[in-house]
C-alpha cells in the first residue's frame, strides 16, 4: 500500500497510442512530507502521517510548529494518514512524490463530494415522481412514510435533506500518466469533489 495527497485541478482528455480518447482528471500532488510513523507499540496500529501544502507561518499554532519541526519541515495545511504501508520504506522528514505511482497502475481516490444543499427525494435518492396531471396533487413528494403499526417513521427512511459534502472513494481507477517535473498525475475518469479540492490517492485494495 502507498499513497499521496493532492489537489484536483480539473478534467481534460488525452489520446492513447491507438487513437482512443481518454477522459482524465488532473491531480497536482506537490511533494508530501512524512511527519510521523505510527507503530503498533506506540499507537496500536501502523501508518504513516503525510503533510501536504505549506501553511502560512501566522496561521500555524505552537503544537503544529513543534510537530513539523520534528520532521525538519514547515507546518502543513493538510495532514492525513495512510495505513497498511511498509514502514521500513519511509523515514520521518522524507518527501513522497508522484513518481511512487507508475503509468497503468490501479488506484483508489478519496475526496469530499460537492455539497448540493437541501434536496428532495427525487434528486437525493433517485425516487420516481407522481403523475404531473393537474388533479394529481402528488408530483415530487416523498410518498409513504411506512406502515401505520409502529406509529413512527423508521430510521433510514429516505427523506429530503442535505445532499453531498460526504467522504467518497472511487475504486479501481487507472493512472494514465505521471509527470514528476510538474508534480501532476492523470487518472482515467472522474474523482469526487470540486476543483482545488483535497484528494487522497492510494493503491487499490480490490484490484485484480
Amino acid at each position: 500500500m502507498k499513497g499521496i495527497l493532492g489537489r484536483k485541478i480539473g478534467m481534460t482528455q488525452v489520446f492513447a497510442e491507438n487513437g482512443d480518447l481518454i477522459p482524465v482528471t488532473v491531480i497536482q500532488a506537490t511533494p508530501n512530507v512524512v511527519l510521523q510513523k505510527k507503530t503498533i507499540e506506540n499507537d496500536g496500529y501502523e501508518a504513516i502521517q503525510l503533510g501536504f501544502e505549506d501553511l502560512r507561518e501566522k496561521l500555524a499554532n505552537k503544537p503544529q510548529k513543534g510537530h513539523a519541526a520534528k520532521a525538519n519541515t514547515t507546518p502543513k495545511r493538510f495532514i492525513r494518514e495512510i495505513r497498511g504501508v511498509n514502514l521500513a520504506e519511509y523515514e520521518v522528514g522524507q518527501e513522497v512524490k508522484v513518481d511512487i505511482f507508475n503509468e497503468g497502475e490501479i488506484v483508489d481516490v478519496t475526496g469530499t463530494s460537492k455539497g448540493k444543499g437541501f434536496q428532495g427525494v427525487i434528486k437525493r435518492h433517485g425516487q420516481s415522481r407522481g403523475p404531473m396531471a393537474h388533479g394529481s396533487r402528488y408530483h415530487r413528494r416523498p410518498g409513504s412514510m411506512g406502515a401505520i403499526a409502529p406509529n413512527r417513521v423508521f430510521k433510514s427512511k429516505e427523506l429530503p435533506g442535505r445532499m453531498g459534502g460526504e467522504r467518497v472513494t472511487v475504486q479501481n481507477l487507472k493512472v494514465v500518466k505521471v509527470d514528476p517535473e510538474r508534480n501532476l498525475i492523470l487518472i482515467k475518469g472522474n474523482v469526487p469533489g470540486p476543483n482545488k479540492g483535497l484528494v487522497i490517492i492510494k493503491s487499490a485494495v480490490k484490484a485484480k
